[in-house]
């Protein structure tokens, strides 16, 4: 029979795990909502023994004893939850004409347990919103809560006439998963207890709950009481743990408490009317309705998408955007100088920049030595002349100074002619010119002459137009470029002709 009762206990609390993991276990909405708190009990216990050979009344001898203890909850779902509860009381009972069927002598006895401890873990249901939802009876709450835990206890049984010991509780258990425990020179015995009951609470504020706790405990022996059904002889000590088969039942015992609850949690707000205000802090799950605090969603109307489309239009693009008036590469919306000269060098915003004063700010700055990148005018020639021209000269003493501050950079040379001849003379003209400006280089003092190299083209890379006179003249030229030592050609296809 008991292990009959203990199964069917295990099986309710696993229906009921089954149903708590099914809900949501958490809640995280907008405004995340606290759910623990803590409880303190206190109040009166009653020693039920077999149940059905007990009145509320106590009995002569029979003091009033109560309890105490606090629990841990957490709130899963605003329906159900967890707690893990501890207890520490006493307990008092009595029987009279106890009777033996083995010797027929009757007996009047008391016996208590002066100090009992249990632990329990349980489950709780909110019936009050399970059956009427959140708008009624808002403040109140009332939990069906059942679980299972652990029960220390030392029972003593003594003649109600003489006030004598009969019997003390020993170390032997009623099933296998009875223990023991010596606590303050007693020995306690251990056994599984189901806890089934009802609490009421009241939400005074919101970080305070009141309410009551009752509940029956089913602890698995017959002999809480040390009275096993109608077999006990307590004079002889014959029969005692003595039971026949079906006539024993597991013992019980009560409490009434009051319960003061203690809700944990940061910005605790409570609701005012049925209304929450997300804002305005955290709601204990255990009280507020979670699907309220959901704001309904947005459904724009249709002068609110048209608004919405409006400000997401795409802007008009600037027609300076695409158009470059002076050919220097930048548009004209970011242009700074829109019209400087055909062929000018500009930097990024369109300025054109002065190359001699940039030649003379890197000589004067020494910039770094491994700096590879500099630009130099071209060195222009008379017709059908490859004599270099007094103003070109500077120009040349110019690089030979960068190149001697640079030794990890090498200088290419590149002639070219323009079209008033045949393609063989032309070719011919721009290697003389090339020529011309090496030599005028390693005579200005270049430390290292294998570091020029020399290219030509003849007419073929014509810079401007052939058919007018500054065209012509821009074609009479030598190129020069500046590149790292490590580099073999120049961004030209030809191949180098050191």
């Amino acid at each position: 029979m008991k292990k009959k009762n203990l199964y069917l206990a295990l099986s309710f609390l696993a229906l009921f795990s089954t149903s708590i993991s099914a809900q949501n276990r958490t809640y995280e909405g907008p405004n995340k909502m606290n759910t623990w708190s803590i409880t303190g009990y206190g109040g009166i216990t009653r020693f039920f023994g077999d149940l059905s050979q007990y009145t509320f009344q106590r009995g002569e001898k029979e003091n009033l004893t109560g309890g105490f203890g606090v629990s841990i909850n957490k709130q899963l779902t605003p329906l159900f939850g967890v707690q893990l509860t501890g207890w520490n009381g006493s307990l008092a009972g009595s029987k009279t004409d106890v009777v033996s069927s083995l010797t027929g002598n009757s007996q009047d006895v008391y016996f208590k347990s002066p100090s009992f401890v249990q632990a329990t873990l349980d489950g709780t249901v909110n019936l009050n919103r399970l059956l009427f939802g959140f708008n009624k009876l808002r403040r109140w709450k009332f939990d069906a809560h059942a679980g299972f835990g652990i029960m220390y206890f030392h029972t003593d049984v003594y003649d109600m006439n003489t006030d004598r010991l009969l019997l003390s509780s020993n170390t032997e258990g009623s099933s296998k998963t009875a223990g023991t425990w010596d606590r303050n020179g007693s020995i306690y015995t251990r056994e599984w207890v189901v806890p089934m009951g009802l609490a009421i609470h009241y939400e005074v504020s919101p970080r305070i709950d009141i309410g009551l706790d009752f509940a029956i405990n089913h602890v698995n022996t017959e002999k809480l009481d040390l009275t096993a059904s109608d077999l006990t002889d307590y004079a002889t000590s014959t029969g005692i743990f003595g039971f026949v088969k079906g006539d024993s039942k597991l013992d019980k015992w009560g409490y009434g408490f009051i319960a003061l609850t203690y809700k944990l949690g940061k910005n605790a707000v409570s609701s005012k009317n049925g209304k929450y205000d997300a804002s305005s802090g955290r709601y204990h799950l255990r009280w507020a309705d979670p699907k309220a605090l959901v704001p309904p969603p947005y459904n724009p109307t249709m002068d609110d998408a048209d608004s919405i489309a409006k400000a997401n239009m795409p802007k008009p693009v600037d027609p300076r955007l695409y158009t470059d008036s002076d050919g220097d590469g930048v548009a004209d919306l970011f242009d700074k100088e829109p019209n400087t000269p055909a062929g000018s060098v500009v930097s990024g915003g369109g300025v054109a920049l002065d190359l001699e004063r940039y030649i003379m700010d890197a000589v004067k700055n020494n910039l770094p030595k491994d700096e590879c990148e500099a630009l130099f005018s071209n060195i222009e020639f008379d017709t059908d002349k490859a004599t270099i021209r007094n103003a070109s000269q500077a120009t040349l003493t110019k690089v030979v100074e960068l190149l001697n501050m640079r030794p990890n950079c090498r200088i290419v040379l590149v002639g070219h002619a323009d079209a008033r001849a045949s393609y063989g003379y032309n070719m011919n003209l721009s290697r003389r010119r090339v020529e011309a400006a090496k030599r005028y280089i390693i005579r200005a003092g270049l430390s290292d002459p294998s570091r020029l190299l020399v290219e030509y083209f003849g007419e073929f890379r014509p810079l401007a137009d052939n058919t007018t006179p500054e065209g012509l003249q821009a074609n009479r030229r030598v190129e020069i470029k500046i590149l790292p030592a490590n580099s073999l050609r120049s961004n030209y296809p030809a191949g180098f002709r050191p």
